[in-house]
């Protein structure tokens, strides 16, 4: 009667579920959950940290940067600042 009420669980759980945007969250898992489990014992501690932190480095190197690469650089002519040395 377990099994049986464990298999619908799980079936529902995987029905319901969908298709989830899991970027970074898998390999963060996977390396949080043995870095937990090796250093503190704490395997599922680790697993569910390495998800969160897997998930915001992946949203971090999506986001777009407002940097301009390779546009060239134009003279500032000559080498001092811009107001000038000051003396």
């Amino acid at each position: 009667m377990k099994i049986a009420t464990a298999m619908i669980a799980a079936t529902l759980l995987v029905v319901g579920a969908g298709q989830a945007e899991a970027k970074g969250c898998i390999k963060g898992a996977i390396i949080g959950g043995a870095a937990g489990h090796y250093l503190a014992n704490r395997g599922v501690v680790g697993a569910v940290a390495g998800c969160l932190g897997g998930r915001y480095l992946a949203n971090r190197a999506a986001r777009p940067r407002d940097v301009g690469y390779g546009q060239p650089v134009g003279p500032r002519n000559g080498y001092a600042p811009r107001g000038g040395y000051g003396y």
